[in-house]
C-alpha cells in the first residue's frame, strides 16, 4: 500500500521539455479547460471529501468538522480544474478534490508542478493557491511580525509583515529565476511568475491564503476593522475558510470552481479586480463579435473649476430628532435597505463614454432643457431649499445643499432630473431654469455599458440565494460594491489594458441614482403609513414604526426596500429617543437599541 511519500513520485520524473501553454490575447477565450493527465507512475488519486471522514493518502485518515456551515457542503464542480491548483502541506489538489501529488516542500519542487500542470487562464491569470501556514512554511514564507498588542495600530503590524513577507519570498526564489521563471513586481501575499520560451508565454499567480490579511485594500477593510478578504471570505462575518487545512481546501476548491462556473472568471486579488475581471471577459467577447457596447478609455473628470471635495455625488448621511407623531404608536425600529442598490442601479443607467464635449453658457442651459439630458455633468446654482416647500422629515433633495443660501456645484445628470422631478417622487420640482446652469461637459455617446456585467452578477447573486450561499452571496457584494467604490481611483489601474475601469462620473451617476430611488421610497411610504424616516445613511433608512407596520416592498427584484433589521422597542428605548436633544443622541439611540456601535458608514 502507498502512503504519502509515495506519492511525490511526480517530482522524480524529468520529463521532456514541452510548450508551456500561451497567455491568449485579451480579445480570446482560454484554450484548456482541464489538467494533462498525470505520469503513469503517480500512484491513483484521492479527493477531497465533504463528509466526516476524508482520505489524504491510502492509508491515512484525517477529520474533518462533524457540522460544517451550510454553503460548505454545496456540491464542488470541476469548472475550475485546469486553471487552478490548492496545495496544503501534505499533498496538492485540483479544485474539485482530486489530489495530484504529495507535498511540495521545495523551490524545485513547485517549478516541476508549474512546468507539469501547464495551467491555463480563466478570465484571470492561473492560480496555484497555498492553504494553510505549514504549506507556506516547507519553502521558507514565515514571517514574524509581532503581536496586535504590541502595536497601536494594525496597520502598523500589517505594514511590517507585508515587508517581511516580501523580504522572506525574495530569498526563496533564486531557483525559480534560474529555471525561466521572472516576477513581476514585488512578491507579496500573490506571487506573478512568467515564463517565455520561444513565442509562448506561461503566467502563473502563487497565491498565499495564510497571508491574505498582508496586503492593504479599501475592499479589504483596514482602519482596525477587517472585511472582505476576496474569495476567502470574511472573518468578522463568519464566511472565512474553515480553520483546518484540509476542510479549507476543499471549500476554496469549491468556491473557485463557483467563480469559474458563475462569473466566468478566476477571482482576483481583490474584489474590486474580480468585478473587473468580469466585465473584461464581457468586453473580449463584444470586440471578438462586434456587438455591444465596448469602452476603450477611462472616463476622468474634465478639467473643471469648483470640483466637489471627495465624492462627486456623496451618499445620502442625515439624522433628525423624533417629535411626539414619530414615538405615538412606535412599537419597533427598524432599517431598511435596497437591495443591492449599486448592481441595480448599474444594470439600469445609461453611462457616457468616448468623446466628451464642453458647453458654456446658452448652450450648456439648453442642452439641459431637453427632454432626456446627454450623460455628463452640469454646472448648476443649488437654490436655498427654505424657500420651497419641501418635506420637513426628509433630508434636503442634494447633500450640498443649504436650508438659507444658493450654493455653487457640480451635477450628474442623474440629478439633475432628480432636482426637477415632482416632490412626491422625492425631486424638487424645479424648473431647468431655477438651476442656472453655467457650463456643462457631455458625452457625445451613451449607453447602457454595465447591463451584461450586472446581468452575470445579478444571476450568480440568485443562486446564491436560491442555495443558501452567503459566503458566495457576500463575495459578490464585495465584488460590485468594490468594483464601483474603485472606479473612482486612477491609482487602482495604471495599467494600460485596465484604464478603461478609472470611470469616477459612471460611479457618480450610481451613487446619486441610489439616493434618488431612496427619496423617492421615503416619500411613498409617507403617504402609505405616515411614516417618515429618522436616519439615512448611503441606501439605509430607519424608521419608528407602529404595529403590523411593513415598510419593504414585496417584489424581489434588486433596488428594492428589504427589511434589514427590526428590534422591538422597549420602554428604554423610547426614553432614549424621547430624550433626544442633538442628532449625535438619535445615532447613539439607535445604535444602542440594535446593541451595536455606532458608525458613520
Amino acid at each position: 500500500m502507498s502512503g504519502i511519500d509515495d506519492q511525490i513520485a511526480l517530482f522524480d520524473l524529468d520529463p521532456e521539455p514541452e510548450e508551456p501553454a500561451a497567455e491568449p490575447p485579451e480579445s480570446e477565450e482560454p484554450a484548456a479547460d482541464t489538467l494533462d493527465t498525470p505520469p503513469e507512475d503517480l500512484p491513483a488519486a484521492d479527493t477531497l471529501s465533504s463528509d466526516t471522514d476524508v482520505a489524504v493518502g491510502n492509508d491515512q485518515v484525517e477529520d474533518l468538522p462533524v457540522e460544517p456551515r451550510p454553503w460548505e457542503s454545496l456540491a464542488v464542480t470541476d469548472d475550475a480544474d485546469g486553471h487552478a491548483i490548492i496545495v496544503t502541506a501534505e499533498a496538492t489538489y485540483t479544485p474539485s478534490g482530486t489530489r495530484l501529488t504529495g507535498p511540495v516542500d521545495s523551490i524545485e519542487k513547485l517549478d516541476k508542478l508549474l512546468h507539469w500542470a501547464a495551467l491555463t487562464p480563466h478570465g484571470l491569470t492561473a492560480q496555484v493557491w497555498f492553504v494553510g501556514i505549514d504549506s507556506c512554511a516547507q519553502l521558507g514564507w514565515t514571517i514574524d511580525p509581532g503581536s496586535e498588542d504590541d502595536v497601536d495600530d494594525l496597520e502598523q503590524l500589517r505594514q511590517r509583515a507585508a515587508t517581511e513577507l516580501t523580504q522572506a519570498i525574495a530569498a526563496t526564489l533564486p531557483p525559480l529565476i534560474a529555471a525561466g521563471w521572472e516576477l513581476r513586481g514585488d512578491p507579496g501575499y500573490v506571487i506573478h511568475l512568467i515564463r517565455k520560451v520561444g513565442k509562448a508565454t506561461q503566467m502563473v499567480d502563487l497565491v498565499l491564503e495564510p497571508y491574505v490579511w498582508t496586503y492593504w485594500n479599501k475592499d479589504f477593510g483596514w482602519g482596525n476593522r477587517v472585511g472582505d478578504m476576496g474569495i476567502v471570505g470574511n472573518p468578522a462575518a463568519g464566511t472565512y475558510l474553515p480553520d483546518d487545512d484540509l476542510p479549507a481546501a476543499r471549500e476554496l476548491g469549491r468556491r473557485l470552481a463557483w467563480s469559474v462556473k458563475h462569473l466566468d472568471t478566476l477571482p482576483g486579488p481583490t474584489p474590486a479586480r474580480t468585478g473587473a475581471a468580469v466585465l473584461d471577459k464581457i468586453r473580449r467577447e463584444r470586440l471578438r463579435t462586434g456587438k455591444g457596447i465596448v469602452v476603450t478609455a477611462g472616463g476622468p473628470i474634465p478639467p473643471i473649476d469648483g470640483a466637489p471635495r471627495g465624492d462627486f455625488e456623496p451618499p445620502a448621511g442625515w439624522s433628525r430628532i423624533p417629535d411626539t407623531d414619530d414615538l405615538d404608536g412606535a412599537t419597533s425600529l427598524v432599517t431598511i435597505d435596497q437591495r443591492a442598490a449599486y448592481l441595480a442601479s448599474a444594470g439600469m443607467l445609461s453611462f457616457g463614454y468616448g468623446r466628451i464635449r464642453n458647453l458654456l453658457g446658452a448652450d450648456a442651459a439648453a442642452a439641459a432643457a431637453v427632454d432626456k439630458p446627454a450623460f455628463g455633468i452640469w454646472r448648476v446654482t443649488l437654490p436655498a431649499a427654505a424657500q420651497y416647500a419641501l418635506p420637513e422629515k426628509l433630508p434636503l433633495p442634494h447633500p450640498a445643499m443649504l436650508d438659507d443660501q444658493p450654493v455653487r456645484t457640480w451635477i450628474t445628470t442623474v440629478s439633475l432630473d432628480g432636482l426637477c422631478a415632482p416632490i412626491a417622487d422625492g425631486g424638487m420640482g424645479l424648473d431647468v431654469d431655477d438651476l442656472e446652469i453655467t457650463e456643462a461637459w457631455v458625452y457625445e455617446e451613451q449607453g447602457r455599458a454595465l447591463d451584461k456585467w450586472a446581468k452575470v452578477l445579478r444571476e450568480a447573486r440568485a443562486v446564491t440565494v436560491e442555495t443558501g450561499d452567503v459566503a458566495m452571496k457576500r463575495f459578490l457584494g464585495a465584488c460590485y460594491k468594490g468594483y464601483v467604490g474603485r472606479m473612482v481611483n486612477p491609482d487602482m489601474w495604471t495599467a494600460t489594458r485596465m484604464q478603461h475601469h478609472h470611470q469616477p462620473l459612471w460611479r457618480a451617476a450610481i451613487m446619486a441614482h441610489c439616493r434618488w430611488r431612496g427619496r423617492r421610497v421615503a416619500m411613498r411610504i409617507a403617504r402609505e403609513t405616515g411614516r417618515w424616516p429618522i436616519r439615512t445613511m448611503t441606501d439605509s433608512w430607519v424608521y419608528l414604526v407602529g404595529e403590523g407596520q411593513d415598510l419593504a416592498d414585496g417584489s424581489d427584484a434588486l433596488g428594492k426596500m428589504t427589511l434589514e433589521k427590526q428590534v422591538a422597542l422597549t420602554d428604554e428605548m423610547l426614553l432614549s429617543f424621547a430624550a433626544a436633544e442633538t442628532t449625535h443622541d438619535v445615532r447613539l439611540a439607535i445604535a444602542a437599541a440594535y446593541g451595536s456601535p455606532d458608525q458613520e458608514d
